[in-house]
């Protein structure tokens, strides 16, 4: 008398778990790179947007000689001929708006107290960021300075101020 094993399709639990293993390890691994690649995208849109507002200053600072005060600088306004910064009607417009961090409780800072210089900070999230006019907050940040959300960790100032 011969059995006949009959043939079993399909994948044995062991099988099974070694692939789920597999595939959460991946898992892991790409969200954690995911997760990186946006803190340095967010720090990317900030240093630019602090760099085209240092642009838009530079212009302001060729036609009126002066900067403007903190007082009369408002992020998500205009950057207008006068100050304060209201309705631009039809003056020069050198920014509209002037940006702010797109980060919920985070803001930019900008600071002018009598109008020869500038400096403006955001905060960073990649603690790995070591770029020109990074201090990140282990090293201190930029002491006196609030960022809304966190340590201010990113400086650009005019020219006549070094950082």
């Amino acid at each position: 008398m011969s059995f006949k094993r009959s043939s079993q399709k399909g994948f044995t639990l062991l099988e099974l778990l070694i692939v789920i293993i597999i595939l959460g390890v991946l898992a892991t691994l790409i969200s954690g790179n995911f997760l990186n690649s946006l803190k340095r995208g967010r720090d990317t849109r900030r240093k630019t947007d602090l760099q085209n507002i240092q642009k838009a200053l530079d212009l302001y600072y060729e036609d009126k000689k002066t900067y403007p005060l903190t007082d009369d600088f408002s992020f998500g306004q205009p950057l207008c001929e006068t100050n304060p910064q209201a309705s631009c009607g039809t003056e020069k417009i050198y920014m509209q708006p002037l940006p702010n961090d797109t980060t919920e409780g985070c803001s930019y800072s900008y600071i002018s107290s009598d109008g020869t210089s500038y400096v403006m900070y955001s905060m960073i999230e990649n603690d790995d960021d070591r770029g020109p006019g990074v201090i990140q907050s282990d090293d201190g940040g930029y002491s006196g300075t609030s960022c809304g959300c966190g340590v201010c960790e990113y400086a650009v100032s005019s020219t006549n101020v070094s950082l």
